[in-house]
């Protein structure tokens, strides 16, 4: 009668302690979660503050409202699926979603080199590029002075005695309770002057600084050489707002805005830095009808189609092979072979590729010195043999892949199917052919699509081995030889003194669009052959 009631007290006793312990841990998670959120929400009011001030407004928005989201969905009971797929949403949105979009919207641009900014941008630029020191420009006794965050300004004394302050983004105003010595401001509320010893340790950013006399970028700017006296300094160029023009008072040579980015002068010639405009679908008309760019363009893609389908091709009948020799029940210490196959597999795809560039070295390689016997065969500079050592590294580098996937798939059929074929007097080969091909296909053809669609846009081996080149230098872009879409994409938007993404984002859509067309077309195709089988 005494052990039931123990029991009973023992029982509550235990999920007494339970409830605390969860309590206790609930306690934890809540102030963890106010903790990161906390830590959240500071750095999206402060991404917001800096989108407003720049006049990102609707970007600014969408951070807000997000915000506010993770609040009440972290904040409110229940929502828990909410709670788990929130984090995941944000970063498809942001690292995906977003460059996807992104991406289209600049291939409808001018965007590049020359053209990367706003209009506005572009005519300080033009006017503050182009000045020189006014002959007879008054000297300003010049303080320099240090504000905010490292910010440097210009405190000069003008002729009549006043102080003048203004920095890069401000043009000169009055300060009436500045600092004079022996009728030169020396200091100002709010700043620091730099001593001789600041003065050499800001050389360059002094030296380079340009302060605006008004608001009127044609009347020029204070700069100063040596940190101590200002001179004026006021731009070859004049620009009209009203017109949209832009003068050279040495020519008389005008320059308007006809729409294309860039002040344009009657023989065509432009005015850069130019600005950012939509330009439709000039891009993709210029990738078909611009000769120096269609002929490289299509001759890319051709070989990017060729290099992907080889590569796909030769792994897997290289893997295949050696699956079916390694699967042989007479082959002896298979484990121990299998382990040296996927040794190139193990290896980081880029180094082994840096290392077949030095080993196919036209000069001090080891295929030409040892193997060849210090033949002189140019690998990596002939367009032929640059390609073909591409299709053998990628064979070194692919292979391992292949032969793990096949081996897992020729172990899974049943070993019954060829030997009943064999018994009704097909042959080894008919049996495999007939039999244990099509089911393997079944399962490893989603594989090869997946593969076709990586060396598609194998970048890393063009990159590292080869580098794109031989160079093609009739094309219109920068290309080369054994460049890749992909790799010619990159070259197009971040390689050489002309970088034109609005074209790089083009061709990027194009590819989107080619791959996407040839996977939907693929695995049709393999769904009817897992319906045939």
């Amino acid at each position: 009668m005494t052990s039931a009631p123990l029991a009973t007290r023992e029982r509550d006793s235990r999920r007494a302690a339970r409830i605390a312990e969860a309590a206790s841990g609930g306690w934890k998670l809540v102030l963890f979660k106010i903790i990161a959120l906390g830590i959240i929400d500071a750095i999206a009011v402060y991404a917001a503050l800096v989108l407003f001030a720049s006049g990102d407004v609707v970007v600014g928005t969408i951070v807000v409202l997000a915000t506010i989201l993770i609040n009440v969905v972290y904040f409110r009971r229940g929502s828990l699926p909410a709670k788990y797929l929130i984090p995941g949403l944000i970063f498809l949105l942001v690292f995906q979603i977003f460059v996807v979009l992104y991406s289209g919207y600049v291939a409808f641009t001018n965007y590049g080199t020359g053209h990367n900014s706003t209009k506005e941008d572009a005519v300080e630029a033009i006017l503050l590029q182009n000045q020189d020191r006014v002959p007879d420009s008054p000297s300003y006794p010049l303080t320099v002075v240090e504000g905010f965050a490292g910010e440097l300004s210009f405190l000069v004394t003008t002729p009549d005695g006043e102080a003048m302050l203004g920095g890069a983004e401000r043009p000169l105003e009055e300060v009436p309770d500045a600092e004079f010595d022996g009728g030169k401001a020396v200091a100002a509320p709010g700043y620091t002057s730099l001593d001789f010893q600041g003065l050499l340790a800001r050389q360059g950013d002094i030296t380079s600084l340009a302060v605006p006399l008004s608001d009127d970028p044609n009347d020029g700017t204070l700069r100063t050489q040596d940190g101590l006296t200002a001179f004026s300094y006021v731009s070859r160029y004049v620009y009209d707002d009203a017109a949209e023009t832009m003068t050279d008072s040495q020519t008389g040579a005008v320059y308007s805005d006809r729409g294309t980015g860039a002040f344009v002068a009657e023989d065509g010639t432009e005015l850069l830095p130019g600005w950012r405009i939509n330009v439709g679908v000039d891009n993709f008309v210029r990738a078909f009808s611009d000769e120096s760019i269609r002929g490289p363009f299509l001759g890319v893609t051709v070989w990017t189609f060729v290099f992907a389908f080889l590569s796909v091709a030769t792994t897997f009948l290289l893997g295949l092979f050696l699956a079916i020799v390694f699967n042989d029940p007479r082959m002896k210490s298979k484990k121990y072979y299998r382990v040296i196959m996927i040794l190139p597999y193990a290896f980081p795809g880029f180094l082994s590729a840096l290392v077949w560039a030095g080993m196919l070295n036209q000069e001090f390689g080891f295929v030409n010195t040892v193997l060849l016997g210090g033949a002189d065969v140019p690998w990596l500079t002939n367009e032929w043999l640059a390609k073909l050592s591409i299709i053998i590294v990628n064979l070194w580098l692919g292979f391992p892949y292949m032969f793990l996937v096949t081996t897992g798939a020729l172990q899974s059929i049943p070993d019954e199917l060829t030997e009943a074929a064999q018994m009704d007097g097909a042959t080894p080969f008919q049996a495999f052919r007939m039999i244990k091909l099509p089911l393997l296909l079944v399962s490893v053809a989603p594989l090869l699509i997946s593969s076709f669609a990586f060396n598609f846009n194998n970048f890393n081996l063009i990159y590292m081995l080869t580098g794109g080149g031989p160079r093609d230098v009739a094309a219109g872009i920068n290309v080369g030889s054994t460049d890749i879409l992909i790799s010619m994409v990159y070259k197009v938007a971040f390689v050489g003194a002309n970088r034109d993404y609005g074209l790089a984002s083009a061709f990027s859509i194009i590819i989107f669009v080619l791959v996407a067309t040839i996977s939907v077309i693929a695995f049709r195709r393999t769904k009817t052959l897992e319906e045939l089988n």
